[in-house]
């Protein structure tokens, strides 16, 4: 296998794992329809992030304790579903409430907005075991002979994060035209209460599932 048929053939599967809607598409549409392209956008950089790291843990052998130690595996993915359960559980209370619905219309200023929501991409997507399975049983199929793994791959990961980019702009883009009917207390209540239910489905379906 070349570097090039390496490159291509897992970029064929990692599209097909980039547009099947999951917690990563959930968290980047939510943030368009609530806080905005911008906060959208930084969310789905810091997803992207994520996939740098596993990337290389899955190249250089680390992160097969999740494949080979059921324990190692379980403990990364209760805590992965219980901070997935948490940023649902976060939504439906606003949505419940109602009175931090109309703050909620506008994103939060500056860099903390910004920040916040690059911090809740990478904090997802690095917590969430689903993707580090992927990468482990893929990543190491895709490395040529001859070819450092750690550099392998980041280049893989950095293809799988061009296209997830590419994916969530598309989504943004989208979904910031329908904001227009949504920019009401309302509508962000509606957006909370079912993304929120969502990710809280997710999360207890990540906890539970077998390995």
């Amino acid at each position: 296998m070349t570097l090039s048929q390496a490159v291509l053939g897992f970029g064929a599967v990692a599209l097909l794992l980039t547009v099947v809607p999951g917690i990563d598409t959930t968290l980047v549409l939510r943030s368009t329809l609530v806080g905005g392209r911008r906060q959208a956008a930084a969310a789905a950089f810091g997803i992207t992030l994520g996939l740098f790291v596993w990337g290389a843990a899955a190249a250089v052998g680390a992160a097969a304790l999740l494949a080979a130690s059921e324990w190692a595996f379980r403990v990364v993915t209760w805590g992965g579903a219980a901070y997935i359960v948490y940023l649902g559980g976060r939504m439906l209370w606003r949505a419940v409430r109602g009175d931090d619905a109309a703050v909620a219309l506008e994103p939060t200023p500056g860099p903390r907005g910004v920040g916040r929501a690059l911090a809740t991409g990478f904090t997802t997507n690095l917590l969430n075991p689903k993707t580090g399975v992927f990468y482990i049983a893929t990543i190491p199929q895709f490395i040529p002979d001859g070819y450092s793994p750690l550099a392998v791959g980041l280049l893989l990961a950095a293809v799988h994060a061009a296209l997830g980019l590419v994916w969530f702009a598309l989504i943004i883009l989208g979904a910031g035209y329908a904001r227009r009917w949504l920019a009401s207390v309302r509508g962000v209540r509606v957006v909370d209460a079912v993304a929120g239910t969502v990710l809280v489905a997710m999360g207890v379906r990540l906890a539970l599932a077998h390995r």
